[in-house]
């Protein structure tokens, strides 16, 4: 049964193995995944932590349905590129198949002398040399490893070349595109030389009621199918996003001077990749098959891989002023196998490219032209980061690159919490700002993103589904906190359960939701909890990893946005005028700490951490 899945601690200093039961309380309180590894993150790691140093701990957390119906996890660690929470989702089928090795969490520890991965095997757990896998690819690892083991279903997580130096935004993949991408959990796998973990599962699922379970898959799964978004994305992929943020002014062109550029975006668009995909594929379990298989012959040579997604198509295409979509595959292949998040590395890079536009760098310092669509240059500064070679070195950094730069070039940097702004311009679209704003783990579209405001729903139906008034519009500021506070406790909810963001309500509010989820759960492991307790189990999960960063100095000051938001208005397009007001958002983030509990400075107040059943935490 998914409730017996055990924690294994791995000790990479001392060679040393444990193994634990996870106990029936702490899967009541917290699930798994997401909220299982801020219960143990909270604990493990303090204030004087150094994110790459070898007290961080390393968390894996698979969802509690893993194995079952969809299959995500989380990795948590201190943040490399932040400084604080560092958190990130993802699929493909490492999750399903750490779960059928009976391992629900792992806790990393310590650091190796020289390069290991850890091979898990059912109930055999090794840490093996991997000096001879040091300086490869994440493509080329994964290959090597199921060459070594002869075993050519072994699902892997690894790290590329940026994670071996330590790049603060490197990622962890699996399979061709499958990234763990924000906050840096690439650097560390690196900073405790670890380059893989591996899993080989076989061990059968008990399910506490089969007969019940089987229905309730067949209905929430119809449930979803039936939906427009579910049959879009099995069409389109997430690509099919990019129209919506261009139609409605609110995508980042060259790094954020515009909000749309109307019908040039369409060489980038989901439509574009249907030249060179093969198919439509899925993560294990996933009944909407959302992502791109492509392999065909281009200018760059052959381009083989999945998706991408969304944010690495604008991240690479239209951030870094380039509309041409062979060129976003190229550039988004090589991020993968290098191992560099796509939707950080894009920002670096357009904030480098924007300097360079303005005179504050040049081609002495840099190596290279550092143009708009500058494919060739973009192309050679990801491998210089990767490697830490000369300019690419400085920008390894991330925000903490400014430290190396003139001074004038913190002013056109842009971040929330030292994590990179994204590939998206939230002036206009007033709950996407705030919910980049308060995200817990910095700079973050998916702790929240309120993609049904944007959708044209009725604004009647969107008031009810809410239970407040939302506005007219997702330009206006009224209802936004409400929508923000909804979607940030139901997502770590569903972060905990190991289910897709975007199969939950997302961008279709007829997709899964509380009530489904209390099914599936009861029904595949007698975890009895209503649609009001798993609220409230997302509410604590959000505000613990809140009382994480507050222990780490983060109060209201930090919960706000870049200048540029405020003082810049659109230039022209659908979102021409439009920019944050300064007390209209001050007034939004009032009535947001209120709904979770906070006082007006954003720290939990004691009357919600007793309700939450935290009062532990707040004494560390």
């Amino acid at each position: 049964m998914p409730i017996t899945r055990k924690r294994l601690t791995i000790d990479l200093t001392e060679k040393k193995v444990f193994c634990e039961e996870i106990s029936l309380n702490e899967r009541r309180r917290f699930l798994g995944g997401r909220g299982l590894n801020i219960s143990k993150l909270f604990k493990m790691t303090h204030q004087n932590t150094d994110p790459l140093g070898p007290d961080n701990v390393l968390i894996i957390g698979g969802g509690l349905l893993n194995g079952l119906y969809f299959g995500r996890l989380n990795i948590s660690a201190k943040s490399p590129e932040s400084g604080y929470l560092g958190d990130s989702n993802i699929g493909g089928y490492f999750p399903s198949e750490l779960a059928r090795t009976g391992i629900g969490q792992i806790i990393i520890t310590g650091k190796s002398k020289d390069p290991v991965y850890i091979l898990i095997n059912n109930n055999n757990v090794e840490i093996r040399k991997a000096s001879h896998l040091w300086g490869l690819d994440t493509y080329e690892t994964q290959i090597k490893i199921r060459e070594e083991l002869k075993c050519p279903d072994a699902k892997i997580l690894c790290i590329g070349p940026a994670g071996e130096n330590l790049v603060r935004f490197a990622s962890v993949a699996s399979g061709y595109k499958s990234m763990a991408g924000r906050t840096g959990m690439g650097a560390v796998f690196g900073s405790k030389n670890l380059k893989a973990l591996v899993a080989i599962g076989s061990k059968p699922f008990q399910i506490f009621d089969p007969s019940m379970f089987q229905k309730t898959i067949i209905a929430v799964t119809e449930k979803l199918m039936k939906t427009g978004w579910a049959k879009a994305l099995g069409r389109f992929g997430s690509p099919l996003l990019l129209h919506y943020a261009n139609e409605k002014g609110f995508l980042s062109y060259r790094y954020h001077q515009k909000t749309s550029i109307g019908r040039d975006a369409e060489s980038i668009e989901a439509e574009a990749l249907d030249k060179y995909a093969t198919g439509m594929v899925a993560c294990s379990g996933c009944p909407v098959h959302c992502r791109h298989r492509y392999n065909s012959d281009s200018k760059f040579g052959m381009l083989k891989g999945e998706g991408p997604e969304y944010a690495s198509v604008s991240s690479f295409g239209n951030q870094l002023g380039n509309l041409d979509i062979e060129a976003v595959l190229h550039l988004v292949g090589i991020c993968n196998r290098l191992g560099i998040d796509t939707i950080s590395g894009g920002g670096y890079l357009g904030w480098a490219l924007t300097l360079y536009e303005k005179g504050i760098i040049d081609e002495k310092l840099t190596g290279l032209k550092l143009e708009w669509g500058n494919v060739d240059a973009i192309e050679k500064l990801l491998y210089k980061i990767a490697k830490r070679e000369d300019f690419g070195d400085i920008l390894a950094d991330g925000v903490f690159a400014a430290k190396k730069l003139p001074e004038e070039a913190k002013k056109y940097l842009m971040h929330i919490k030292n994590i990179s702004i994204e590939m998206t311009d939230e002036r206009v679209v007033k709950a996407f700002a705030l919910g980049l704003a308060t995200s817990t783990r910095g700079c973050c579209h998916m702790r929240s993103r309120v993609s049904i405001d944007v959708v044209q729903y009725p604004r009647e139906l969107l008031a009810k589904f809410y239970e407040a008034d939302v506005g007219q519009s997702y330009k206006e500021y009224t209802g936004k906190s409400k929508m923000v506070h909804w979607h940030e406790v139901f997502n770590a909810m569903v972060d905990s359960v190991g289910i897709c963001r975007f199969a939950s309500v997302f961008s279709s509010i007829n997709a899964i939701d509380y009530e489904d989820i209390a099914k599936l759960l009861y029904s595949a492991t007698g975890i009895d909890l209503t649609p009001l307790e798993l609220k409230e189990l997302g509410e604590r999960i959000y505000t613990l990893e809140r009382l994480y960063i507050v222990r780490e100095g983060i109060r209201r000051k930090d919960d706000t946005l870049p200048d540029h938001y405020f003082d810049v208005p659109v230039p022209d397009g659908p979102a021409k005028g439009h920019f944050i007001d300064r007390a209209e958002f001050e007034k939004m983030l009032d009535e947001y700490y209120e709904l979770h509990g906070w006082d007006k400075n954003g720290v939990p107040k004691k009357e919600t951490l007793v309700k939450l059943g935290l009062e532990e935490y707040s004494e560390n």
